[in-house]
């Protein structure tokens, strides 16, 4: 499901896990520029968009996100981690040339980015959501 991150960004290292109320995510803009976007809304923040930091792609096609001016982003992460179901985190590499997907949900002031997930395409996965890779 992404539980943690890790990019460069200005020159320095980030390593961020979704549980940490001030984790943010690098989104790249139409002009090609890296914007740090809040990642996702936890129980003890205040704000009106969903809990949590992951958007279903099928919750996205269902319209469950519209009311929210949903916009497609890509997040420029060198890798994201999961953990299998020992607990124990497992990083994963994004190849050159991909990216994860996230989505920017608004409301009034408020803006959140959350990643995108898909059910894997392997029927032994560990996990029941991925996060959503592209290429492009």
């Amino acid at each position: 499901m992404c539980g943690g991150v890790f990019y460069i960004h200005k020159g320095e290292e980030n390593r961020f896990y979704f549980p940490n109320p001030k984790a943010v995510l690098p989104v790249k803009n139409k002009k090609g520029e890296i914007q740090l976007i809040p990642w996702g809304r936890r129980k003890n923040q205040q704000g009106a968009l969903p809990l949590g930091g992951w958007a279903r792609l099928d919750s996205i096609y269902a319209g469950r996100w519209d009311r929210y001016f949903p916009v497609p982003v890509k997040l420029q992460v060198s890798q994201f981690m999961e953990k299998d179901v020992e607990g124990t985190s497992h990083w994963f590499d994004i190849t050159k040339g991909k990216w994860i997907q996230g989505l920017i949900a608004r409301d009034n002031h408020e803006q959140r980015v959350y990643v995108v997930t898909v059910e894997p395409e392997i029927e032994d996965a560990v996990h029941e959501r991925w996060p959503r890779i592209l290429v492009g």
